[in-house]
């Protein structure tokens, strides 16, 4: 009954960082261990850690950006894409709008996932580093097999 035993712990090691309630955080946060999500992030998540990183956003958190975390809790709010390369929980207040990359996950009823859930096998490694820099100085020019006329950019 009282044996000390080793037991999990449910935080990764590396220590935990929390955004609490009242704050709000404008750029990507790159941490390592535990982050916990009760406030507003506006910008991408990223771990640092990528096998034992592990990153929860509660009921009151909101997160505007990407998430590339290892295992990843939600409660809370989400726009833009999610990916995991181990294990996701939506629980029951989550509310996403974006594509869930995902090896391996768990949807309680009552959560909202507004876009794709797109299976990632384990033998393809979801990367928790962001993406490349993209040009921003070249012009965006639509396709070639578009219907718009030439000349004109970016109106259909």
């Amino acid at each position: 009954m009282f044996s000390k035993k080793n037991k999990k712990t449910a935080f990764a090691a590396g220590g935990t960082t929390l955004i609490s309630k009242n704050t709000e955080i404008i750029g990507d946060v790159h941490f390592s261990g535990t982050l916990m999500i009760e406030g507003h992030v506006k910008g991408n998540v990223y771990a640092v850690d990528s096998e034992g990183a592990q990153a929860r956003v509660l009921e009151s958190g909101c997160v505007e950006g990407e998430i590339r975390v290892p295992t990843l809790v939600i409660n809370g709010k989400v726009t833009g894409d999610v990916f995991s390369s181990k294990h996701v929980e939506l629980a029951s207040k989550t509310s996403i709008s974006g594509n869930v990359h995902y090896v391996l996950i768990e949807m309680v009823k009552g959560a909202q996932v507004n876009g794709k859930l797109v299976y990632t096998d384990g033998s393809t490694v979801v990367s928790s580093k962001p993406p490349k820099n993209i040009d921003k100085t070249s012009p965006v020019l639509p396709p070639k097999s578009s219907n718009i006329a030439p000349g004109v950019v970016g109106k259909a």
